[in-house]
């Protein structure tokens, strides 16, 4: 604590990330990062940009990154906006469109960063239980609120809602802003980019730190109607009108333009997913559906924090939870098969 910060900052609980450890022989399954590579067109682009021209600013308009993600769509460069990653664009989404007199709805287990931008921007937040599946219950937004923000698939559960769900909802909010993060949206479940020909209320944010490997690189991207994003432009450009450099616009642009590699790599964490969720089960491990790069699981003989503990003294990194309800749970990380496998080893000799 200090007298010199001010009263917000005193008032903020900041989000924890996963850790980045260093240890020789590490199993990291604990940030949701891809085990694979980004597209090597990604890495060609990103070289070929690192050159003299580095001295000059970026472009802040992001044209050539917007017009990526407006074919990847099929939209128009003004139903795009980008930033340095989702979470950047999360922040300027809060500050721009989700302050309102009503509350902000949230699902009350989500992406921990909600509640941290809501202290930030003086937001009033109402969490909507999820129900006793650890599914969002689209009923429990069938109330006044200023606005709605849901992942899908939800994190930390991976669960994910129909195409039809979110239509719904969206169509019986046609005065409030619906936004959906969809950070985890590649590994099995729908775009709601594709309901944005028929609402002027609904929002899509996605990063390339997933399905394309660039965690690292810091891009993510929201698409909506033009007037959702001019609201994004107008707080972006009165904080940072240069969020994005010259390199990160061009390995972006060319990830997305790899359609195909980023299809390979999500298919292959797909059937890894699946290979994963049989082997906890068959340990007796409860696994919670997933469509993300992750599985959410508990065993219900064996503490959540102390199962952490002992793969960590073997080298393993999972994320274990605190929050009410899911304590007892482990967020694993998909990673490679071999990765995979030693998991599942190690978990045969903890619980022998």
């Amino acid at each position: 604590m200090s007298k010199f910060w001010s009263k917000v900052v005193h008032g903020l609980t900041p989000y924890t990330p996963g850790e980045q450890v260093q240890m020789p022989g590490l199993v990291k399954l604990n940030t949701n990062e891809n085990p694979y590579g980004p597209s090597p067109r990604a890495i060609a682009a990103m070289h070929e940009a690192a050159g003299d021209g580095l001295r000059k600013y970026s472009d802040p308009s992001n044209a050539a990154l917007k017009d990526a993600v407006a074919r990847r769509f099929g939209l128009t460069r003004g139903q795009v906006f980008v930033g340095n990653s989702s979470d950047e664009v999360l922040a300027h989404t809060f500050h721009a469109l989700l302050k309102h007199d009503l509350p902000l709805l949230a699902p009350d287990i989500s992406y921990s960063f909600y509640p941290t931008y809501c202290s930030l921007y003086g937001i009033d937040c109402v969490q909507v239980p999820l129900n006793e599946r650890f599914e969002i219950d689209i009923a429990g937004y069938e109330q006044p609120c200023g606005a709605i923000i849901l992942a899908n698939p939800n994190a930390p559960t991976g669960i994910a809602l129909t195409l039809a769900q979110i239509e719904a909802l969206v169509k019986a909010h046609p005065q409030q802003v619906v936004v959906i993060d969809e950070a985890y949206v590649d590994f099995g479940a729908q775009s709601a980019a594709a309901l944005l020909d028929r609402y002027d209320n609904l929002l899509v944010i996605q990063t390339l730190s997933k399905s394309r490997s660039l965690a690292g690189l810091r891009v993510g991207f929201a698409v909506g109607h033009p007037d959702l994003i001019a609201g994004l432009e107008r707080v972006k450009n009165s904080f940072n009108c240069y969020p994005l450099g010259q390199v990160q616009q061009a390995g972006a642009v060319a990830a997305l333009d790899d359609v195909a590699y980023t299809e390979q790599t999500s298919q292959a964490i797909i059937a890894s997913r699946a290979w994963l969720s049989a082997q906890m089960q068959a340990l007796g491990f409860e696994v919670l559906p997933s469509h993300a790069n992750f599985i959410f699981t508990r065993h219900p003989q064996r503490d959540g924090a102390q199962l952490a503990k002992a793969l960590r003294e073997r080298a393993i990194l999972v994320r274990h939870f605190t929050a009410p309800r899911i304590d007892q749970f482990l967020r694993i990380s998909i990673g490679t098969d071999q990765e995979c496998s030693k998991l599942v080893d190690a978990l045969k000799a903890i619980l022998s």
